[in-house]
């Protein structure tokens, strides 16, 4: 089924790269846990979506789409749709470079985490969560480097 290349235009005319939806709903949630962020952060490798510089935590909002969720599902997918080779390369090549910042980013001393745009809709809650328990592990870890004076 061909579809009309002006509705297709349109479409994608409305796909942004930041302050999407998943974005703003994450970012809300932890604004009013109290806690603050910086958006779009370019001085980090992949300009990460929301990082909590305090304690060193870059965050990505990932499309299923885009970032390929189940690729080798997707990609099958992919196979039979309209100009297949065009949507294979690019999303392998979103995921390598996803892969590639991540790795820059650990070198760094950045905490990495992903989350799959449907998990932040449907399950917000649970998103803060692993946050949270992200943050109590860097703080755990910052006190458990702390010298101790043996000596007093």
């Amino acid at each position: 089924m061909a579809k009309d290349p002006s509705i297709v235009s349109k479409n994608m005319s409305k796909i942004h790269s930041k302050d999407t939806s998943i974005e703003i709903q994450l970012r809300k949630a932890l604004w009013q846990k109290g806690y603050r962020y910086r958006k779009n952060f370019k001085a980090l490798p992949g300009s990460p979506d929301i990082v909590l510089t305090k304690y060193k935590i870059a965050i990505f909002c990932d499309s299923e789409f885009f970032h390929g969720k189940d690729w080798e599902i997707l990609k099958l997918r992919l196979e039979k749709g309209n100009n297949p080779d065009y949507w294979i390369k690019k999303i392998e090549r979103n995921r390598s470079r996803d892969w590639e910042n991540d790795k820059k980013l650990l070198y760094l001393g950045y905490t990495v985490i992903h989350f799959w745009g449907r998990d932040i809709i449907k399950h917000t809650e649970e998103c803060l969560q692993a946050i949270e328990e992200t943050i109590l592990d860097i703080k755990l870890l910052d006190t458990a480097d702390e010298p101790t004076d043996y000596f007093e």
